[in-house]
């Protein structure tokens, strides 16, 4: 028999081990049963429940279209050929002046992005600022003997 051991231990090793919570003994400061007592305890965060009830709302957010922000203001074309039409020679195309003939709605000093485009024919003579105007627009007004800013 020499390797059985038979004799009882005394100290720290012959204790019942509970709790397992440093100085807290018995139940470690985890109260008396239930769920969060038990080892193992992870409760499903109640918050993230309540967050995926609620619905994605796709489409929102900073990199929405321009055209479905309200703020952004929707851009115009208009073709030479109208301006011809409106304006007597020499007189300058600007963002206020369309706006005073109703060609492109503004709310203060803020006007939507005004494009002239090619459509029609121009023979007046026109000074365009404040405006972007397409490659074949304005090659017709210079040809016309106008000039775009």
């Amino acid at each position: 028999m020499a390797g059985l051991n038979l004799i009882k231990r005394t100290g720290a090793t012959s204790k019942m081990r509970v709790g397992r919570g440093g100085k807290r003994g018995k139940t470690a400061g985890r109260g008396t049963k239930g769920q969060s007592a038990r080892a193992g305890n992870k409760k499903r965060p109640e918050m993230r429940d309540i967050i995926k009830r609620l619905p994605k709302r796709r489409g929102y957010g900073k990199n929405r279209a321009k055209g479905v922000i309200g703020t952004y203001t929707k851009s115009v074309a208009i073709p030479v050929g109208r301006i011809e039409n409106l304006f007597a020679v020499g007189a300058e195309v600007n963002p206020t002046t369309l706006a005073s003939l109703g060609l492109a709605k503004g709310r203060g000093a803020r006007f939507p992005q005004i494009k002239i485009v090619s459509g029609g024919e121009i023979t007046k003579k026109f000074a365009f600022s404040g405006v972007s105007v397409s490659a074949s627009a304005k090659t017709a007004i210079e040809k016309a003997g106008g000039s775009v800013v």
